[in-house]
């Protein structure tokens, strides 16, 4: 057993009020001649009693399946061109969901996993590329259907959950000095993320239960992360940064929409355990100042990985809604480290609204009819999101 591994392994007797994090790492020392993915640990952990993780960690990435089955209750994930792996070999992945983990090869060339459930889920699935700790890994989350998620509460969820209304923080990009990208026409990147927030400002605040705040409310120049202080500072549900894309060609157009990646994240999260004395509001009051970091950055993790996540569906949502109103650049959310997307607490995505290096684009980026329509876009996908959310 590595140091890291019994150092994981001692914090989570100390961390049983904040949810056992139980990680069984083995050493995955020959890939198969054929070319398989090696499945090198599986962690499982537990937040609350309605939420379990199970992640595998990955020699590389790979496609994979997932559904559910009943009597007894299971998740089945099917791990394409992954080989059979001692990792799945143990009995220290009982939750208060999960009874057990077992697997067998399928068509030679597949592994699928099979948790054993004490109770009906709601399983989801995604993966994280590399960063500077962890390699390829697929995540499996797993919610009890008759509760609502509680992941390791922040405390923007904490206060989400007793507000009356949903706070949503819109950030025009550039601004002052920095006017962004600037059209064949002359038009202002800044000025038109400006025009567009003031729309969406307006939108949010006609509708009952939702209250809208800017970063900025006319032409002047923001820090980035004076931004993000001010989305906090006003507790912010959601954080949504507004820009206008540009490129070499005049002929690439459409809208996009990003969240933090998981390199970001990490960096970000470096930053925060530097000074984790004043970081305990981030995991629903849990001080970090009496905790080594080591424990500090697993919680802080488990955080981060759920607050991106909620940005990801979050900006799949706003995403449908724009490809409605005009072309999309790309039809999935991207993932970047951009600064203002790094509150490690507060679920945010930046939008590229279209190319104003795009003659056409930059037309209509230009009517104050087509900018509405864009706030109108983006408020339907956010109001989608926190249904689901809250549901």
């Amino acid at each position: 057993m590595d140091k890291l591994t019994l150092a994981r392994r001692l914090f989570l007797k100390k961390l049983t009020g904040y949810g056992a994090l139980l990680s069984i790492s083995l050493n995955s020392r020959h890939a198969l001649a054929s070319g398989k993915k090696a499945l090198t640990s599986v962690r499982v952990a537990q937040s609350n009693n309605d939420h379990t993780r199970v992640v595998f960690d990955l020699s590389g990435r790979i496609e994979h399946d997932l559904f559910t089955l009943s009597s007894p209750n299971r998740v089945v994930i099917d791990l394409k061109n992954v080989r059979k792996s001692a990792a799945l070999v143990s009995d220290e992945h009982e939750t208060t969901l999960l009874k057990g983990i077992r697997s067998s090869v399928r068509d030679a060339n597949n592994l699928r996993v099979v948790l054993d459930l004490k109770n009906k889920v709601r399983p989801r699935s995604f993966m994280l590329q590399p960063d500077d700790q962890s390699g390829h890994r697929l995540v499996i989350d797993m919610h009890a259907t008759q509760l609502s998620p509680t992941p390791v509460k922040t405390s923007q969820q904490q206060r989400s959950q007793k507000k009356k209304e949903i706070v949503i923080a819109i950030d025009p990009g550039h601004g002052g000095r920095d006017p962004g990208a600037i059209g064949k026409k002359g038009t202002r990147e800044k000025d038109v993320t400006l025009a567009v927030a003031k729309k969406l400002k307006n939108v949010i605040s006609r509708t009952p239960g939702f209250r809208a705040v800017l970063t900025r409310e006319g032409d002047q120049f923001v820090v980035l992360r004076k931004r993000v202080e001010k989305a906090r500072k006003h507790q912010a549900d959601l954080f949504v940064s507004l820009h206008a894309d540009a490129f070499k060609s005049p002929r690439v157009e459409g809208a996009s929409v990003y969240a933090l990646s998981l390199n970001g994240a990490s960096s970000e999260a470096a930053r925060w355990i530097a000074k984790k004395e004043n970081a305990s509001d981030l995991i629903g009051g849990i001080s970090l100042d009496d905790k080594d970091d080591l424990i500090a950055s697993v919680l802080l993790d488990l955080s981060q990985t759920a607050t991106i996540q909620d940005s990801l569906e979050l900006g799949s949502d706003v995403l449908k809604h724009l490809g409605k109103v005009g072309k999309l650049n790309k039809d999935q959310v991207q993932q970047a480290g951009f600064a203002v997307l790094k509150a490690p607490d507060m679920p945010s995505i930046l939008i590229e609204t279209a190319f104003i290096s795009n003659p056409k684009e930059e037309r209509r980026l230009r009517s104050s009819k087509h900018q509405h329509k864009l706030a109108k876009a983006i408020f339907s996908g956010i109001k989608t999101h926190m249904k689901n959310r809250l549901a």
